[in-house]
């Protein structure tokens, strides 16, 4: 399983992500497949993503049972602890909203 979230993305990729998965809500993509699509699939979104944010998370023999990237500013951030990958939750600046 394979799911793709998009924050504040273009709409050419969206509809470049809709060709591949389903979006079963705004900006949430859902698919099946194997490494080597999954990886064309996020170079896709590192491409063009512009000033939006993406989380890619799919399913994988570890601990958890699951793995995801993210790209573009967010304020969770991903970061390793013995081991596992755990969420961060980084302090909100005045006056933005990241």
């Amino acid at each position: 399983m394979l799911v793709i979230v998009l924050e504040n993305a273009p709409p050419r990729l969206r509809g470049r992500l809709a060709v591949w998965l389903l979006e079963i809500r705004a900006g949430v993509y859902v698919g099946n497949y194997s490494a080597k699509v999954r990886g064309y699939i996020w170079s896709q979104v590192e491409a063009g993503i512009e000033d939006g944010n993406a989380v890619m998370a799919w399913r994988t023999n570890n601990e958890a049972g699951f793995d995801f990237v993210t790209l573009g500013a967010n304020r969770r951030t991903p970061v390793e602890m013995d081991g596992a990958k755990l969420v961060s939750f980084l302090p909100a600046d005045e006056g933005t909203a990241l």
